[in-house]
């Protein structure tokens, strides 16, 4: 099997350390690095939270690189504990890590990596995007270097979830999201549209636990205050998997409804800062720029997770 070889940018965060163990329990992928970005929690708590769950998955082999701290030009956001806990991986109480980031700051890590292996990397971003547009800013190169790129992000058609119209990791950095979406990378996006629609249930959670192993009581914790958010606003006893969902695109792309569209980012600020929008009737007369998930299996990709993580610990058991 040919393994797609994937740089993660990311910010740890529930759904994105289930992203990190999901690629581990997954065959047809490769994990070569992590770069972190501000996000879920501040870039310290992101970057400590990559290097702690590598640590505790026994893959201290995967470099990470420490990347920004704040978006390319609005205001940061103001740190929430209510969604994915204080330390950013909700109820979980990780070791703090031996591991160390690389010396090379993540921006500069993206283009060493990708201008040393042109159009042999995968990178999927699953945060804001600051490392990458700065990336692209910095080193004109560096975009034809990508083979492909899966962002987890927007809404298309469907409402916000940071404000009535924009999804957390375009809202966050619209203005590098707009860098990105117009760079000429070949892109899968898959905004919440499709996320929304795979939702792993605390029945999920408990039938995992029945497993003699400890990555299900660290699910159990790392979703536990996701989970309880989602209670509270949703009415829904469980959590979506709006990271992991990217995975699909590699492992199970059957299970995406995929349509290719002009695909932008509103940076005119306003109500609309932030939001997604595709031109579905080619009013602009702007050829396609991306890929875009806009339905999903929901219910088999949540199967498709759970089997692959009863695998995972099946194959990593507690020695006795």
């Amino acid at each position: 099997m040919t393994k797609t070889r994937i740089i993660l940018d990311t910010d740890p965060g529930a759904d994105d350390a289930l992203t990190i163990l999901l690629m581990l329990a997954s065959p047809e992928i490769s994990l070569e690095g992590i770069t972190t970005v501000h996000g879920n929690v501040p870039l310290e708590k992101t970057t400590r939270n990559a290097l702690a769950l590598l640590e505790f998955f026994d893959r201290k082999d995967i470099p990470v690189a420490r990347g920004c701290s704040l978006p390319l030009i609005k205001a940061p956001h103001v740190e929430n504990d209510n969604v994915h806990g204080t330390s950013g991986l909700g109820r979980t109480n990780l070791p703090e890590p031996t591991l160390q980031p690389v010396a090379a700051h993540a921006v500069d890590y993206l283009i060493q990596r990708f201008l040393a292996e042109p159009k042999e990397l995968t990178l999927f971003a699953i945060g804001p995007l600051t490392n990458v547009a700065l990336a692209i800013r910095q080193e004109p190169k560096f975009a034809e270097a990508i083979k492909e790129m899966v962002i987890m992000g927007g809404a298309i058609r469907s409402g916000g979830n940071m404000t009535p119209l924009a999804e957390f990791n375009i809202y966050e950095d619209p203005h590098a999201a707009h860098v990105v979406f117009n760079a000429g990378i070949p892109i899968t996006l898959v905004p919440l549209d499709a996320t929304y629609q795979c939702l792993l249930s605390s029945a999920d959670v408990e039938r995992l636990n029945r497993i003699d192993s400890p990555i299900p009581k660290f699910i159990r914790d790392v979703t536990a205050d996701y989970m309880e958010f989602y209670l509270k606003y949703e009415g829904f006893s469980g959590c979506a998997l709006h990271d992991p969902l990217t995975l699909a695109a590699i492992i199970a792309p059957q299970l995406l409804t995929l349509e290719s569209h002009y695909v932008n980012v509103d940076i005119s600020g306003g109500v609309s800062e932030g939001k997604t929008y595709a031109d579905f009737m080619k009013v602009t007369k702007r050829p396609a720029n991306m890929r875009v998930a806009l339905d999903v299996k929901g219910r088999e990709f949540v199967e498709l997770f759970l089997e692959r993580i009863e695998k995972f610990c099946a194959a990593n058991a507690p020695t006795r």
